[in-house]
């Protein structure tokens, strides 16, 4: 392809050489890649064989600054390796690829730094707009003082206001503990996540909620804040286990959960003869296991396509009105939940 070969590696084809090589002109090659503007239907389709032959990429970067903005769009999240974290971008994904928007995916870990710098790098790379799962309020304000549209998605932290996706973690909270109030039981060992989060918050609360309606005594002692990746996690559910003998246990979230399911097996408990158990989040393993697990299921994919048309709405009009959407789990019944020691 003449100007394009030389004596050391391949360059990719520009823009200019797509031109020269098609007989037009560069701005003509740019209305037809681009779809802006009018070209006649035969350049055209010369245009767009010529750019499939010789293997032409636009230059995002040079569009990015021409523009002021970009078709990517950051999406941070608390946890990569998370199945909540990860069917919630594939939500996300799904509609902003749809929309021919594509995602930049990180973890922040919930640390406010990480997150702050997750931030900065979108602003870096003109993101035009940022969906997160906030660790902290910060990011989210750095964002919106920039003027990036952000879209808060799973809890809402932001001082700045911005439009957020969550679900009613309060109801949540409060089905779950019902359901096993309804089969007797009265001493229910709550693990929660150590955090002052709305999603932690809120399902602490119905959990208190759901005691209070049925006029059922609280003890405050079967309540287990846990802080993330804690290292005594599994431990602190033992002692619980052998300090204050709940016959059931809600786990808020699906790690917690896990970490549960994991001391009662090793314990050599059965469930549900021996213990109860309900979890936060209709990941995989809960209904894989023996019984499988009583669990309150987000509709995870769907919150992440709401931030995603939330966002692009945001976009299209960064001075509307602000969206906030509430979406409400349900309690997928399994077979981790009898009445205590009922066949013991």
């Amino acid at each position: 392809m003449a100007g394009v070969v030389s004596d050391g590696p391949m360059r990719p084809p520009t823009l200019a050489d797509l031109a020269r090589e098609a007989g037009t002109s560069a701005s003509t090659a740019s209305r037809a890649l681009s779809g802006r503007g009018y070209v006649s239907p035969i350049v055209r389709d010369r245009l767009l064989e010529v750019a499939e032959r010789l293997g032409y990429v636009p230059n995002a970067s040079a569009r990015t600054l021409k523009q002021r903005t970009s078709r990517v769009v950051g999406v941070a999240v608390t946890e990569l390796g998370n199945q909540f974290y990860a069917s919630l971008a594939a939500g996300i994904e799904q509609v902003l690829r749809e929309a021919d928007y594509q995602i930049v995916l990180v973890s922040d870990n919930s640390d406010r730094e990480q997150e702050l710098a997750c931030a900065r790098a979108f602003l870096a790379m003109r993101a035009a707009g940022v969906i997160i799962t906030p660790a902290d309020r910060e990011a989210a304000a750095l964002l919106a003082r920039s003027g990036v549209g952000v879209v808060e998605v799973d809890r809402r932290l932001a001082e700045v206001p911005c439009d957020a996706v969550v679900i009613d973690n309060e109801l949540g909270g409060r089905i779950a503990t019902t359901h096993l109030l309804e089969f007797g039981h009265r001493r229910i060992g709550l693990l929660v996540a150590n955090t002052d989060w709305t999603t932690d918050v809120g399902r602490l609360r119905g959990y208190c909620a759901a005691h209070a309606f049925a006029g059922v005594e609280l003890d405050e002692r079967l309540i287990v804040p846990i802080g993330f990746h804690a290292a005594d996690t599994e431990p602190r559910i033992a002692r619980l286990l052998d300090e204050h003998a709940p016959t059931a246990l809600f786990a808020a979230n699906n790690l917690l959960a896990e970490h549960a399911w994991n001391v009662i097996r090793d314990r050599g408990l059965r469930l549900p003869h021996d213990i109860s158990l309900v979890g936060f989040d209709d990941v995989q393993w809960t209904s894989m296991v023996e019984p499988g697990i009583t669990v309150v299921g987000q509709p995870t994919l769907e919150l992440g396509r709401r931030a995603a048309a939330l966002l692009l709405r945001r976009i299209d009009d960064p001075a509307g009105e602000l969206g906030f959407e509430c979406l409400e789990p349900t309690l997928i019944v399994r077979g981790s939940v009898a009445q205590p020691y009922a066949n013991a």
